[in-house]
């Protein structure tokens, strides 16, 4: 099993240690060929938590990582990303041949003081997707990233100097920009993986609203369907946004209206009790998001089909 406790590395220079590689020749930010990682027997089955941030492109025969509640083989080769302070493991197998190909970049919050990316870097959603929603690249996208980095290794290889953190920083900052483009190009192009997701979407939300305990429960909540579909809420809203133009709340209404619309439609309960068994605490609150969405009052909304 995986140990219990996770092992906090917090700095480059210990990470390296840790991995069996040469001490790093800037304290703040490293590139890491994945080849030169060693892996000791103790480290077979591994949990980490990083201080700092780590971006990745990874192909190996013989590791799984698993990263919130998923495992992914890295067979294919894949990008991801991780904010200081996240969880993952890495099981390595013993038995297999170890075939690592691919980098990393450790970069620590401090190389990142009173530059453009302080707080910009955190603007980048895909720093919280797991690793089950990784950007799969194009050999030509691997190569325009592959340039990136040896620009950044080649900076800091050299002397530093007082231009070199905005250099580097600039880098870092193309880096993500590409990155968000390309993960842009995949909730396109991944066509079958995300319709299944919008479809199993639209499936939960019908179950959730079928239910005749939302007066206990309460509305749905983004990390609650979230959760439910296996992915984390900012790549559920990514995708959303791009396959229909409305995030995941949105779409939460949208289904809410429809119930709504069906319930004023078809029965005679009162506006108040379809607020209630719809999962509203105040039926106000109600009558003016369905007003918001159709125009029209509930009430009025009723009144049309007399």
């Amino acid at each position: 099993m995986v140990n219990k406790q996770p092992q906090r590395i917090k700095s480059i220079t210990e990470f390296h240690q840790v991995r069996g590689l040469a001490k790093p020749e800037h304290p703040l930010i490293s590139v890491i060929d994945y080849s030169d990682i060693k892996h000791s027997n103790d480290q077979l089955e591994t949990s980490w938590i990083l201080d700092f941030y780590s971006i990745s492109v990874k192909r190996t025969s013989n590791a799984t990582i698993k990263y919130g509640q998923q495992e992914y083989d890295f067979d294919e080769g894949v990008m991801f990303f991780m904010s200081p302070g996240q969880v993952f493991s890495i099981t390595i197998d013993p038995n297999l041949t170890t075939k690592h190909s691919g980098w990393m970049l450790l970069i620590h919050p401090d190389f990142l003081w009173n530059s453009s990316l302080t707080k910009r870097i955190r603007q980048y959603e895909y720093f919280d997707y797991s690793v089950s929603e990784a950007l799969f690249l194009s050999e030509k996208e691997e190569k325009v990233l592959d340039n990136i980095i040896q620009n950044i290794r080649q900076e800091y290889h050299s002397n530093i100097d007082q231009f070199s953190q905005n250099i580097i920083v600039s880098q870092i900052e193309t880096l993500l920009n590409y990155s968000e483009r390309y993960y842009q190009r995949q909730f396109i192009t991944r066509k079958i993986a995300n319709h299944k997701i919008l479809d199993s979407l639209e499936s939960l939300l019908s179950e959730y609203f079928d239910k005749e305990d939302l007066i206990s429960k309460g509305l749905p909540t983004v990390h609650d369907i979230a959760n439910a579909l296996n992915i984390s809420p900012s790549y559920l809203t990514g995708l959303l946004k791009v396959l229909t133009g409305l995030n995941t709340q949105q779409h939460i209404h949208e289904k809410l209206i429809e119930k709504a619309k069906e319930k004023l439609s078809t029965t005679q309960l009162s506006v108040s009790e379809i607020a209630y068994e719809l999962g509203f605490e105040h039926p106000q609150s109600f009558s003016k998001l369905f007003k918001s969405k159709t125009k029209v009052s509930p009430l009025a909304f009723r009144q049309s089909f007399n």
